[in-house]
């Protein structure tokens, strides 16, 4: 993606997508909020579609970013586990990020484009092989135990995080997703109270 207005327009377009979902957005409201022609938009991304792969794909590069940072900054993996879900509890709280773009995504999956499809299942895949290595790291040191496989417990944390969010969306409410995460993550403590 070159250019600070096709930036500014995947910006506007994940916003519009966290808000209302794949179906509900158009380049007209896309126009409408940065204020320039839909010619402008099609000038960057010539289709809805296309669009928002580059939205999926900014999304991905930020969580890999972000994965990147937590292993450098913290050495426990439970601790990153939570900081992970600390990070979504802080934007559903501040409704910055009410919910995981992809995450959101996927429940439209029967009617997203196939190149739209292609990038919300990446997503998953890193977010969960990111899970998957994290809680491999929290056993080998004795720090996390598991009641499945990492493979099992990645997409059972993955899916209550994501859930989580869904369910405070609709109650309107962060401690739906406090209550969800929490009782996740506490499956994991080697620890048990």
């Amino acid at each position: 993606m070159h250019g600070e207005m096709a930036k500014r327009i995947v910006e506007v377009a994940h916003d519009l997508m966290v808000e209302r979902g794949y179906s509900a957005f158009s380049y007209a409201d896309v126009s409408e909020q940065i204020g320039i022609t839909k010619a402008t938009i099609h000038h960057h991304f010539s289709t809805k579609s296309d669009l928002a792969v580059a939205v999926l794909k900014r999304h991905r590069e930020r969580l890999e970013q972000a994965t990147q940072y937590l292993e450098g900054k913290v050495q426990d993996p439970l601790a990153m586990l939570h900081a992970y879900v600390q990070h979504w509890e802080a934007c559903i709280a501040d409704r910055s990020v009410p919910i995981c773009v992809a995450a959101l995504l996927s429940a439209e999956m029967p009617v997203l484009p196939e190149a739209v499809q292609a990038e919300v299942r990446r997503h998953f895949e890193v977010l969960s092989s990111w899970l998957e290595r994290t809680l491999r790291a929290g056993v080998a040191g004795k720090v996390i135990s598991l009641n499945g496989t990492p493979a099992e417990e990645a997409q059972f944390l993955m899916a209550a995080v994501h859930g989580g969010m869904l369910s405070a969306r609709a109650s309107g409410s962060c401690d739906v997703f406090k209550i969800v995460t929490t009782s996740a993550l506490n499956r994991l403590n080697l620890v048990k109270q």
